[in-house]
């Protein structure tokens, strides 16, 4: 099976049902913090291999493509959107509906949610294109009413 076909909402309750036990035994033997900052770490290493594996795959590194794979996130209406631009050098929409952060609280690991999947956001940008750049200032994992995705990519001037 291909991971890439597979909704990301599965796979992260797979994930989160194997790591989430690790993770609290961690906390409890070397502390919140250390743990949480380690796991953080990882997330973002594999999150940055991913965007890159992503860039290759789709041969692009702008944002129409970025903002095309994002399909895989949304599958079986994993996140409710609303566009707010898409142009060439921006990409800005709002998450209205999470079922990640609803999947996380289900299972018991709601505040494990955030260091899960929304760490991985920043660094798979940067991954499939470090120019990427990405603003988030509220997240419904964090409790927020949205999550407001802002994706700037400076764009290259015309040789001339």
């Amino acid at each position: 099976m291909d991971l890439n076909e597979m909704p990301v909402i599965e796979r992260r309750r797979i994930e989160a049902l194997v790591l989430g036990p690790v993770i609290r035994a961690f906390q409890e033997e070397f502390g919140e913090d250390r743990t949480n900052d380690l796991v953080r770490k990882v997330m973002v290493g594999i999150a940055t291999e991913q965007g890159r594996e992503l860039a290759e795959r789709v041969s692009g590194e702008n944002l129409k493509d970025f903002a095309d794979s994002k399909g895989a996130w949304r599958k079986n209406g994993a996140l409710e959107t609303t566009e707010i631009e898409s142009k060439p050098g921006r990409y800005e929409f709002d998450v209205t509906r999470c079922k990640y952060a609803e999947m996380y609280r289900e299972i018991g690991y709601g505040d494990l949610g955030g260091i899960l999947s929304c760490t991985r956001d920043f660094a798979f940008g940067e991954g499939f294109n470090p120019t990427i750049s990405l603003s988030r200032d509220h997240t419904i994992m964090g409790g927020d009413s949205v999550c407001d995705f802002r994706y700037e990519l400076p764009l290259r001037e015309p040789s001339g």
